[in-house]
């Protein structure tokens, strides 16, 4: 009888098992504050590009245009971003963060350096900067491709 497919040496096996650690760490640091990775990506991006579409903001924070507005939705009704129509184009969206979007944004940064501290924490300091180019490659080979 043929042997399973060795799905615990997997790349995709185990870039997923990654991610479950990476949000688990993140859930645990940032608790206080309630908020998922993504939109703490969002805060910081709208820091970064007060104003943006919010198509544009999608695909520069990695998440599904879909169902992006429902993220937004829940930002907004905590009062962290707020959404207008574009005038040029009645169907864009354009998002700013507001000054309490910011704020906690600010504050969500350390727990989140730490996290992203504990999540590489098993690795050597070289190899962590060697993880993190691997990965960064990898994401580019796929997006250019």
């Amino acid at each position: 009888m043929a042997k399973g497919f060795e799905f615990e040496q997997a790349p995709g096996h185990l870039i997923r098992r990654a991610q479950q650690v990476a949000v688990a760490v993140f859930n645990e640091e940032t608790a206080g504050f309630d908020v998922t990775p993504v939109q703490f990506a969002i805060l910081n991006a709208l820091i970064d590009d007060p104003g943006e579409d919010q198509v544009t903001l999608a695909s520069k924070v990695a998440f599904d245009a879909a169902t992006f507005g429902s993220v937004i939705g829940r930002l907004e009704a905590r009062g962290w971003v707020r959404r207008e129509s574009d005038p040029a184009d009645r169907r864009r969206k354009r998002l700013w963060i507001t000054p309490d979007g910011q704020q906690m944004a600010i504050k969500m940064k350390r727990a989140v350096a730490r996290a992203q501290t504990r999540i590489v924490a098993p690795l050597a300091p070289v190899e962590r900067e060697h993880l993190v180019e691997l990965l960064r490659r990898l994401v580019a080979g796929h997006e250019s491709g």
